[in-house]
């Protein structure tokens, strides 16, 4: 075994919420720690999955994902052959951090961030190099580039960030990248990229094109609904989209998956409304932790990060009323991920009772 895997400390998933509900004694609990879609899912995908023929089950999927690869590309205007698709996100970050990372290369990443970027450059015997954020949480990136050196091969980027919700202006972040060497690859990380306002002039898709060493990526586990199709992709130059290809598992998106995202990228109706009401609950919340003299970033994301003393404590009083949030981010740091309306109404109660 890699001296590297022994060190590790494995990624504890949460428990399913029927083990948690039977443990707890509750009726219902609402997971908001795992960013999900409250909304469900598209019903066009729904019955896309439905009408599949599944007399196909005996066969291999189409591994190029010709279909939906045709539609992102539509979608977001990118040549086909930039576009590799994976397992959710995090096969990707695998597929990345395999390719590009050696024993002895650095990591660097704004903190705090996604721990998984951290988690595969430590397996890779790579080693990690964190920049702590502004006192927004927004990137700093002006140590950032003081840290950049000939050992640095990757720079992840979240944008916006998990789990402050901050983000970043395209501006900034091509500036940033005009900083960086050729030979060291940025990783811009887009996963809530669909719930920023005026999204489309945020996004570093087009980065690519002119910068071989970035690479951006999406996923349909958010704004879709899709989070247990597991479905990725990543925008590559064509360069090194070619190679990612013959590193990537043939076949890893089977059939139904390809069906399902493939429904979920026709019915922008449905991304559109989970959008719309999620920017209407987002700022329910932010006015509700002002009024409340509680310290939160500035989210544009579909969950919100703020300040508590003693959160672990608040955090589990919330889950023994049916709500469940993310701890161990940071120190009396909560981070809470915006569900319904009738849900943040309870939940505002809640913590409002638990204050008084």
């Amino acid at each position: 075994m890699k001296e590297s895997i022994q060190k590790l400390t494995p990624y504890v998933p949460e428990k399913p919420l029927a083990t948690l509900k039977s443990e707890l004694g509750l009726d219902r609990l609402v997971r908001l720690s795992a960013n999900e879609n409250p909304y469900g899912t598209s019903p066009k995908v729904a019955l896309a999955v439905k009408n599949w023929d599944f007399n196909q089950s005996n066969r291999y999927p189409d591994g190029d994902a010709t279909a939906l690869r045709q539609a992102i590309a539509t979608q977001q205007q990118v040549d086909p052959a930039q576009l590799v698709f994976s397992v959710g996100l995090d096969e990707m970050i695998v597929m990345v951090s395999r390719t590009f990372l050696a024993p002895g290369d650095q990591v660097l990443v704004s903190a705090p961030t996604f721990s998984e970027y951290g988690l595969h450059a430590e397996i890779e015997g790579a080693r990690l190099v964190s920049v702590p954020t502004l006192a927004n949480d927004h990137v700093d990136f002006q140590a950032l580039v003081q840290r950049v050196t000939p050992a640095v091969k990757m720079i992840w980027l979240c944008n916006p960030n998990n789990p402050t919700g901050t983000v970043e202006t395209l501006a900034d972040l091509e500036a940033f990248v005009q900083q960086v060497p050729a030979e060291t690859m940025v990783l811009i990380d887009e996963a809530y990229l669909d719930f920023v306002p005026n999204a489309a002039a945020v996004s570093a898709l087009q980065l690519p094109r002119r910068y071989p060493n970035v690479v951006v990526m999406r996923t349909f586990s958010k704004a879709y609904g899709l989070a247990n199709f597991r479905v990725g992709y990543a925008v590559f130059s064509k360069q090194y989209a070619a190679i990612m290809q013959s590193v990537r598992l043939p076949y890893n998106l089977n059939s139904l998956t390809q069906v399902a995202a493939l429904a979920a990228v026709q019915d922008q109706a449905f991304v559109h409304q989970t959008v719309a009401k999620n920017a209407v609950e987002r700022d329910n919340w932010q006015q509700f932790f002002q009024a409340q003299g509680i310290q939160a970033d500035e989210s544009a994301a579909n969950f919100i990060f703020f300040h508590y003393p003693q959160a672990d404590q608040l955090a589990d009083y919330l889950l023994h009323h049916g709500y469940s949030l993310r701890t161990g981010l940071r120190p009396d740091w909560l981070r809470l991920t915006i569900g319904t309306a009738a849900d943040g109404a309870q939940l505002r109660a809640l913590i409002k009772a638990y204050a008084e």
